[in-house]
């Protein structure tokens, strides 16, 4: 594709890089059969391709409207289109480039700045969202049926082991999964035990940064990602071999750290040994032997749904599948597997009418055979498709972890 991009972007790494992201498409539009908006709406503007063109002309010196800003916000950044492009276009950086510059020029309404600086202040900050967590739960009977439905359910921990002192792995504590769904480390540390590994939580991480980058708060999202490389750091001196990632969102956001931060001088290479050692959790336990985990599954059946995050972004599609297929669980048939749940992050909180119509569609999918639950692998889908169905919803770890 052919550009004109104003000389102060080209000024710019930003501007340089999305010209280049432009140069590679051919417009030939395979991204908008994979896209989840295009395929409920059937606009080409809030498609791929239609976005495409949209942050090309911004970034041409067009000013954008509040509808360019509508179109690009009702994109899930899942990256199906990705998945699906001939070209390797990366439609993801160039969508957080595009946003950023129209977020520059476009002032949203009251409402949604509104909602998007307490999205921020709020759910990264695990000493503000357990709080609030616990509250939430107290009120529940007097909460509005479908905010209801929303609160994740309070389920047992389980025990963590004490360190061997032997191998030694990293933890991401997180935000939202660790007051939400706290379970899921708690499982992981258990199940790397009994594979010979310990898993540390080092003091002082936090959230891995991707709310505030992906609701344009660069500032604080940089500040989470410093914090979390310093609190890693001395365990990665002393030879922690991987930083594991159970929720599949922010691997695929930690994996990108060294990307994000490479202009900066003080932490780019230490963000790029983060990113090269971050592992999501199917990496690190395919990579095992698991003949001490005999076969826990006893043929239960189980819908598995595959985060856009880990098939899209992170490219570990069907490697989750197989591997409790030889553990013994039976799993059963997904349609349109692909498509996104319409969790994204903070989407379902965003745009909720288009996220419950993806949910609905993927939790449809999901029941087609009667599955006795559902696993995935990263929090935000799990706590999304639990509040539509009785089905009960697990990260997949916890199918293997011993009690």
């Amino acid at each position: 594709m052919q550009t004109d991009i104003t000389a102060e972007l080209l000024e710019t790494p930003a501007g340089r890089e999305a010209e280049a992201i432009l140069r590679a498409c051919v417009h030939c539009g395979f991204c908008t059969a994979t896209c989840p908006t295009y395929q409920l709406l059937g606009d080409e503007q809030d498609g791929p391709r239609g976005r495409i063109y949209q942050i090309k002309r911004v970034l041409e010196g067009h000013a954008p409207s509040r509808i360019t800003q509508l179109h690009l916000d009702r994109c899930l950044s899942c990256r199906a289109c990705e998945t699906t492009c001939p070209s390797g276009v990366r439609y993801a950086r160039l969508a957080d480039i595009g946003r950023a510059q129209v977020d520059a020029q476009v002032l949203r309404p009251i409402r949604e700045r509104f909602l998007r600086r307490a999205l921020v202040a709020v759910l990264p900050h695990l000493t503000r969202l357990r709080p609030l967590l616990r509250l939430a739960r107290l009120v529940a009977p007097l909460l509005p049926p479908r905010l209801r439905a929303k609160l994740p359910k309070e389920r047992p921990v389980g025990a963590r082991p004490e360190p061997t002192n032997g191998r030694r792995m990293v933890a991401l504590g997180g935000c939202v999964q660790a007051a939400a769904t706290p379970q899921t480390n708690a499982a992981a540390a258990r199940l790397l035990a009994q594979l010979g590994i310990d898993l540390i939580e080092p003091a002082g991480a936090g959230c891995c940064g991707a709310v505030a980058y992906h609701l344009g708060d660069r500032a604080a999202a940089l500040d989470a990602m410093r914090g979390n490389i310093d609190a890693w750091w001395p365990e990665i001196a002393a030879g922690a071999e991987a930083i594991l990632v159970n929720a599949s969102g922010c691997g695929a956001f930690i994996k990108e750290y060294g990307e994000i931060l490479t202009e900066d001088s003080r932490y780019a290479e230490k963000a790029a040994r983060v990113a090269e050692l971050a592992r999501d959790s199917i990496e690190v336990v395919a990579a095992e032997d698991l003949a001490p985990l005999g076969r826990p599954g006893r043929d239960q059946r189980i819908a598995f749904h595959a985060p856009c995050t880990l098939q899209h972004g992170q490219r570990l599609g069907q490697r989750v599948e197989p591997l409790l297929t030889d553990l013994g669980f039976r799993l059963t048939a997904v349609p349109d597997a692909h498509l996104c749940c319409g969790s994204a992050g903070t989407y379902s909180i965003t745009q909720p009418e288009l996220s419950a119509q993806l949910g609905a569609a993927k939790l449809k999918a999901l029941l087609s055979e009667d599955p006795e639950l559902i696993a995935t692998a990263n929090v935000g889908c799990q706590l999304h498709l639990a509040a539509g169905t009785p089905t009960p919803v697990v990260h997949w770890l916890e199918l293997l972890a011993p009690p």
